[in-house]
């Protein structure tokens, strides 16, 4: 199923000032930077990703041992300090803005109907984790990522917004040490599985922990961003192998079973979000100056294209 969208920019509805996706979609990868194991707390709770064993904010669902930073997020950090840090928050905050009436249409599209538990598997800022509250109203979400800068931005965010009592925070590295995630109804995965080392192991634990029948949903995108008609999809970049990858046939190796698929193409005309998130990307890919000269340009819009894969259990 292939859809395209166009779009104006601007804030849409729940996802109003992000929080990756995607989600975040594509934050982590721009630019420079793809060490791994950027975060460094142990264990999780409401309040703090430091400290050690657990907290449950949620009942019993929730006991986390000690995890070390991966999942939308083993590019965030090494070498690049908080500028970097902050571009990385900034982009994601965008992606949210810029994409939540597409990430809203996902959502309302995956084959369930009122999931009690959700992961967020590599949140980001919140994107999906805030689109995901507002479409399941009854639902509490854990949100994983390996940046605990991102997912502090995530609880400030939940506060703010009267929804902290259902949101749940876990800093952890996805290719290590396996998060104690309970037994969610839905993962939703958007834009963190290509950052992986091992997907098809990582996809085994998800089929394994997914409650029976439970719904896997992947977002993931064919390329990078593209900001002028002239651009070429990017190429292979060997630091992201699984970015642009066939997911289907690796998720019915996992065990689950592929529901259905989507891709949404996106195109989204010029406005000041628009040009905050072009600068960002052009000024790592081009430099300050050649950047700035793009910028000038009266054919600058933003197009990307993401697949989705509603994957059952």
């Amino acid at each position: 199923m292939s859809d395209e969208r166009h779009g104006h920019g601007g804030g849409h509805g729940q996802d109003h000032g992000r929080g990756h996706g995607h989600g975040s979609d594509y934050g982590s990868d721009y630019g420079h930077g793809h060490g791994h194991g950027s975060g460094h707390g142990h264990g999780s709770d409401h309040g703090s990703e430091h400290g050690h064993g657990s907290e449950h904010g949620h009942g019993s669902e929730h006991g986390h041992g000690s995890e070390h930073g991966h999942g939308h997020g083993s590019d965030h950090g090494h070498g690049h300090g908080h500028g970097h840090d902050d571009d990385q928050a900034e982009i994601l905050d965008l992606d949210a803005e810029l994409l939540a009436t597409h990430t809203a249409d996902i959502i309302d599209w995956l084959p369930t109907s009122n999931p009690r538990h959700i992961v967020d598997l590599g949140s980001g800022t919140g994107a999906g984790t805030f689109a995901l509250l507002a479409r399941y109203p009854e639902a509490h979400i854990t949100a994983v990522d390996s940046s605990l800068d991102h997912l502090q931005r995530l609880r400030t965010k939940a506060g703010e917004r009267g929804l902290a009592d259902r949101v749940h925070t876990v800093l952890a590295d996805l290719d290590a040490d396996w998060p104690d995630l309970g037994t969610p109804d839905l993962i939703w995965a958007s834009a963190s599985l290509h950052h992986l080392a091992d997907p098809a192991h990582t996809l085994g634990r998800l089929h394994k922990t997914l409650a029976p029948a439970g719904l896997l949903a992947v977002v993931e995108l064919a390329g990078m961003p593209q900001f002028f008609p002239e651009q070429a999809p990017d190429g292979h970049d060997e630091r992201l192998p699984h970015r642009g990858a066939d997911w289907g046939p690796k998720l019915t190796e996992a065990g689950f079973t592929v529901e259905d698929e989507r891709t949404i193409t996106v195109h989204i005309e010029r406005s000041e979000a628009v040009e905050r998130y072009a600068r960002i990307v052009l000024r790592r890919q081009l430099g300050p100056e050649a950047a700035e000269e793009a910028l000038l340009r009266d054919d600058l819009s933003l197009r990307t294209e993401r697949t989705v894969w509603a994957a059952r259990k």
